[in-house]
């Protein structure tokens, strides 16, 4: 398990030691993700003696790595918002899926035990919403009866980067509560009631884990490496649940892959006892035209190898895998 107990760096140079069919190893560029970066991260490590190439990754958010790819300023652009089918077409892009993750809140609450607050959809959108003020709220105490709640202030906090993470969350939260959908909805960026902004996964694990009452959500790795008191979440069937690898591969195993435009399958909320409610695949973007073809299939090298062999970095990075068949459905249809 690598540890996160720092700032992930802006760009994981990953060099390679041999060539892909030459004495000259292959450089290749990706941006986006933060979500992504630890496995892209540990790819590009594992992968370089095999594929002799070299990553340099730039975790800067989903928004701009969206942008950066359609600018065709890096190589590949990594998102946790999918894109929609017709900008992918307008900027000739390919998307898929890596992996799949869990989002977890994560709080910093006097007195609470790390692992025993309970919370359900609607009073975690009243956290973030500006309607629950404090934790001895009565909406709280009836999830959590037993437990001594002190009259903490809340203190959210949000991604102040256009995030992916952000989009899954406000989608789960959209979901689970009507006036969420309606007041705020959901997006990489949307206008936060209040709170404290923070860039990235790991600058929002940093601010919770430094504020007394915070609350915040982040990729299960950065809440788990940095010990973060993770909150218990009731999810679609009534149960709640801790999140885990377990959790989250109970929310995957019923996702309608068949059916998902561009792999953009809907893993929030699934049914399922035991299924933990924020789940997310993560993706990809690449040119179906690359300018350059050498750089073209040195991504492409990449990625593969990523899919199928680096399912033990995903693991050990506590994300879960893709299905075989959808792993061979994204190399048979991989543009060129």
């Amino acid at each position: 398990m690598r540890s996160f107990s720092h700032a992930i760096p802006l760009v994981l140079a990953l060099t390679g030691v041999t060539a892909l069919g030459s004495a000259r190893a292959a450089s290749v560029t990706g941006a986006g993700s933060s979500f992504a970066a630890p496995i892209y991260g540990a790819w590009g490590q594992d992968a370089k003696s095999g594929t002799g190439i070299a990553v340099n990754y730039q975790s800067v958010g989903s928004s701009a790595g969206q942008n950066q790819v359609v600018a065709r300023t890096v190589d590949f652009g990594a998102s946790d918002k999918p894109m929609a089918a017709d900008k992918l077409a307008a900027n000739k892009l390919f998307q898929f899926p890596t992996v799949m993750g869990g989002i977890v809140v994560v709080v910093n609450v006097p007195g609470v035990s790390a692992g025993t607050l309970h919370l359900d959809g609607p009073t975690l959108a009243g956290l973030f919403d500006g309607s629950i003020t404090e934790w001895d709220d009565d909406r709280i105490k009836a999830l959590n009866p037993g437990v001594t709640l002190p009259d903490t202030a809340v203190a959210p906090v949000h991604r102040a980067d256009g995030s992916g993470t952000s989009f899954v969350f406000t989608s789960y939260l959209s979901k689970v509560s009507a006036s969420w959908k309606q007041k705020l909805g959901a997006g990489t960026s949307i206008a936060w009631p209040g709170g404290a902004g923070a860039h990235g996964n790991d600058g929002v694990a940093a601010t919770v884990r430094d504020t007394e009452g915070g609350v915040g959500y982040v990729e299960f790795a950065y809440a788990s490496n940095n010990h973060l008191n993770m909150v218990q979440l009731k999810n679609a069937s009534g149960h709640f649940v801790t999140a885990s690898l377990k959790s989250f591969s109970q929310s995957a195993v019923s996702a309608d892959w068949g059916h998902a435009d561009h792999y953009a399958v809907d893993l929030l909320d699934t049914a399922g006892e035991g299924a933990w409610p924020i789940v997310t695949a993560t993706f990809v973007l690449v040119p179906t035209s690359p300018a350059s073809a050498d750089q073209g299939k040195a991504v492409r090298q990449f990625f593969t190898w990523g899919l199928e062999k680096g399912d033990a970095d995903a693991e050990k990075l506590d994300y879960v895998t893709l299905p075989a068949s959808v792993k061979k459905d994204v190399e048979a249809h991989w543009p060129g």
